[in-house]
């Protein structure tokens, strides 16, 4: 995938220090999954979550992401794996494991952070695994 977004480049101003716990989370996956995200420069939702989650990714060296640029076309969402994937809101972020099979996943808005929502999922799997 060639194509970067704008919004993953991560935020500065993110401090890892203040969410140790996500990243320790994300670090021990770290090695282990694929992030895919979908999102869209021109989403304000995208520009608003992204640059924090690319900036937690980034903290705990989570290295293999896919980005994934979605446009808005007659009010669809069309890019690559929109269809394969049901991506209908960004950003939608999806984990995989080594395999391709879908750990968790963030759809547009949650009531925590896309890095800390995620992380809480992928804590709840590696408990009952």
């Amino acid at each position: 995938m060639s194509e970067k977004l704008e919004t993953m480049r991560p935020n500065p101003a993110w401090d890892a220090d203040a969410h140790e716990e996500t990243v320790e989370s994300w670090a021990r996956v770290a090695d282990d999954v694929t992030v895919k995200v979908w999102g869209g420069d021109w989403c304000g939702d995208c520009r608003g979550q992204l640059p924090d989650f690319a900036a937690a990714l980034e903290a705990a060296g989570v290295e293999d992401v896919e980005h994934y640029p979605v446009e808005r076309v007659d009010g669809e969402k069309r890019g690559p794996g929109v269809e394969e994937y049901g991506i209908e809101l960004i950003p939608t972020v999806v984990v995989e494991d080594a395999g391709g099979t879908e750990l968790a996943r963030f759809v547009e808005e949650e009531d925590r952070p896309i890095a800390v929502w995620l992380a809480e999922r992928l804590d709840e799997l590696e408990a009952s695994a």
